[in-house]
């Protein structure tokens, strides 16, 4: 390959030195510099890794070709102002982020399910506090707003645990085993058969709170919630409130707005809530950075990139 360079500006410094380690034994070929660098020349910049790029750096990448992020969302990137609209995004969706996702979510609703943070609350208080869990996993059902492939992973292995699972996307989707609901005319009644609701949803304009007050007055009461998709997807003072008022009997979230999850927000002492710190479908650097190479391979062939983004759809 001729050789190119490639601005990196995900996971500080730190994630910086690991990515062209990465790189360096895979694509020798690729120069990579370090986006926070005063002293890198973006003019010579063919590619770009990023996460939350900064202002005033993209109007300077004259040579600029693809753009990837370094995870399964975009929102980060579009959030910058000058992040140039004619040049090809590609999201991270590897084969490892999608299993990982799966497991993370079968993990989180046997969590509701089994009651894991009364648990977790008991052994920290080396209290021994039996009990019998309400429900077996072929006594419920799972919602899963969201089924591309992450959703779809999440919903065969909760299949797999003896779960009942239905789905509610934009558009019609075809999951075996999977009752599908679509659109805005469909949401309710899927609502109202999800004892528990998982949220997997792409970030765009349509799904900011679409997890608040009135979603969650329509799920059974006593249901649970897991939040994986997106903090900007989820209105948290609702999610307290049902909490509080028992219509949700639990709740695991990975996702927050903002993001770390500041240290006074009641979600970290709340004895109905499981947090995580946004780790659920983390891919290896490995894993992405050979995703990545795939795809440049077929860019400079000319050929269809994988995990486009498209404006249209807003993912």
């Amino acid at each position: 390959m001729t050789p190119k360079t490639l601005a990196i500006r995900t996971g500080g410094a730190e994630g910086f030195a690991a990515w062209r380690d990465v790189f360096a034994t895979r694509a020798p070929w690729l120069r990579c510099v370090h986006w926070d660098d005063p002293d890198f020349a973006p003019a010579a910049v063919d590619y770009a890794l990023v996460w939350e790029p900064t202002a005033g750096v993209f109007p300077r990448m004259d040579k600029l070709r693809l753009i990837f992020s370094s995870g399964a969302g975009v929102d980060g990137i579009l959030a910058c102002p000058d992040v140039p609209r004619q040049v090809p995004i590609v999201r991270q969706a590897v084969a490892g982020a999608t299993q990982r996702m799966g497991e993370f979510c079968a993990w989180a609703v046997l969590t509701v399910l089994k009651e894991g943070r009364r648990m977790a609350i008991a052994q920290a208080e080396r209290r021994w506090a039996y009990f019998d869990p309400e429900f077996a996993a072929t006594e419920r059902t799972v919602g899963i707003m969201g089924l591309g492939a992450m959703g779809t992973r999440s919903a065969e292995m909760l299949q797999g645990l003896g779960f009942s699972v239905i789905g509610w996307s934009r558009g019609r989707k075809t999951v075996p085993g999977v009752e599908s609901f679509a659109g805005a005319a469909e949401l309710d009644a899927f609502l109202a058969r999800s004892h528990i609701l998982v949220c997997l949803l792409p970030a765009t304009p349509e799904t900011r709170h679409i997890v608040a007050a009135r979603t969650l007055s329509l799920l059974p009461r006593g249901a649970g919630y897991v939040g994986l998709g997106r903090g900007m997807q989820q209105n948290q003072d609702d999610i307290l409130a049902a909490l509080e008022s028992g219509q949700l009997s639990g709740a695991v979230l990975d996702v927050f707005e903002p993001e770390p999850l500041p240290p006074e927000h009641p979600f970290w002492t709340h004895p109905k809530v499981t947090v995580t710190a946004h780790l659920a479908s983390i891919a290896t650097r490995e894993e992405r950075a050979d995703f990545m190479l795939a795809t440049l391979a077929a860019f400079e062939r000319g050929e269809q990139l994988p995990m486009l983004f498209d404006p249209a759809r807003g993912y």
